[in-house]
């Protein structure tokens, strides 16, 4: 689908949900090292109140790592792609799994072997890293997609490799962005808005398809293919097209 290069204005009744890494704040060559630009607090305050609390953030990140780099607000948040899931009323849902022991022995190895990989391990998956090391894309794939074979059609049937930026996740089917986003879009305040999902990878698309076919709009940050119909060149065209829209819900305010 060929995506406008300008999203449409945020409309009133929105429900916005925010990717974090690559949307909100640049991506950095470690999880880590990653900064949150100065203007995320201060809009995501603003919108948050004009949009009566639907506002949440759908990030592949545990929400503990959220919290800390939005402190002090506190959002409803989808980490891990939804086996985290915090509720707008604050009660927690988890859905935590240990990945298949040849596969986390696998992605260990690979780490020792080859300095400059980095081997990030969630709650309910794990995530390799190879952006100091793109030369080891190619291995780090076959290596780690073997290893899932290998552990069985049990396993495979419940684990999946997802390409990110610089990277290879392993998660659990059963949770993605886009069921995380359904089940927000179930309870207030986000039930009966237009829902608008933003984000920058491929892990994102599964968000912006269930935002599109609920009648709303997905954006595309960055390049790549994608299914949404809009898209913003970057976090700080993101920062700008937020300011505008925390700007015009003013103006409709006075």
């Amino acid at each position: 689908m060929t995506s406008t290069i300008d999203p449409i204005p945020l409309p009133a009744r929105a429900a916005l949900f925010l990717d974090f890494d690559g949307t909100l704040a640049p991506i950095a060559p470690r999880p880590q090292d990653v900064r949150v630009p100065e203007w995320v607090l201060p809009v995501l305050g603003e919108l948050t109140t004009s949009l009566q609390g639907a506002l949440a953030i759908v990030s592949g990140r545990p929400i503990s790592e959220i919290d800390a780099m939005l402190y002090p607000m506190v959002l409803p948040v989808a980490g891990i792609h939804g086996a985290e899931l915090r509720r707008p009323d604050g009660r927690m849902e988890h859905h935590y799994a240990v990945p298949p022991a040849g596969v986390d022995a696998s992605a260990r190895a690979l780490v020792l072997a080859h300095p400059g990989l980095m081997l990030e391990v969630k709650a309910a998956g794990l995530v390799m890293h190879y952006r100091a090391r793109p030369d080891l894309e190619l291995l780090c794939k076959q290596v780690l997609h073997a290893a899932l074979a290998e552990a069985g059609t049990e396993a495979a049937a419940t684990w999946e490799w997802l390409d990110g930026h610089a990277g290879i996740e392993l998660k659990q089917r059963r949770v993605s962005k886009g069921r995380a986003l359904e089940v927000f879009l179930s309870m207030l305040p986000f039930r009966g808005r237009v829902p608008v999902y933003v984000g920058d990878d491929v892990t994102d698309e599964d968000g912006i398809n269930v935002a599109q076919a609920a009648g709303g709009s997905g954006v595309r940050v960055g390049p790549g293919a994608t299914v949404a119909r809009h898209r913003l060149a970057d976090p700080a065209a993101v920062g700008r097209w937020l300011a505008q829209a925390v700007a015009v819900q003013q103006g409709v305010d006075s």
